[in-house]
């Protein structure tokens, strides 16, 4: 019925690599700095 389309799907998604943000490597390392960074305190009036 549908095996061609599932077939394109399957090879595409076999053929294609999206890096994300949460991957290995130097976007991690500064994610991960960036969230762990000291918080400034604000001083209310």
């Amino acid at each position: 019925m549908n095996t061609r389309f599932i077939k394109s799907v399957v090879n595409t998604a076999a053929t294609t690599h999206v890096e994300m943000p949460w991957a290995r490597g130097a976007r991690r390392a500064a994610m991960i700095a960036r969230r762990s960074a000291p918080l400034e305190l604000l001083k209310s009036a």
